[in-house]
């Protein structure tokens, strides 16, 4: 199992409750919606920041995703499904900042202390 961890920051354009309607409403939807490429996803999370300020983390960013894939091959299964590049990726265009998003592909965590999930 690998997990793709992504920082997401809203287009510029929008304002804070825009994007999480957007994110929340319409993106998170869209893909359920289109089974060669839900197909692909074991889980997909949405985790909106949870207040303003420095204590809830990076100024500007306005939450991250986790998505959770069998294996390489299925992220980037994931990727080349023309669904993708039609529906999946002009759509990301409308509420994030795609010069800003970062992410990071993870292999199973160690945990350290309490339960696994």
């Amino acid at each position: 199992m690998i997990r793709l961890t992504a920082t997401l920051f809203r287009n510029p354009e929008l304002t804070h409750q825009e994007f999480l309607e957007h994110w929340m409403g319409s993106h998170g939807p869209l893909i359920a919606s289109l089974p060669n490429l839900s197909k692909h996803i074991v889980r997909y999370e949405q985790h909106p920041r949870a207040g303003d300020g420095p204590l809830f983390g990076t100024e500007g960013c306005d939450g991250v995703t986790v998505q959770w894939f069998e294996s390489e091959a299925g992220f980037l299964g994931f990727l080349s499904e023309p669904d993708y590049q039609t529906y999946i990726a002009p759509d990301e265009k409308v509420f994030l900042d795609m010069n800003r998003v970062q992410f990071v592909l993870t292999s199973e965590p160690t945990v350290v202390f309490g339960s696994a999930l």
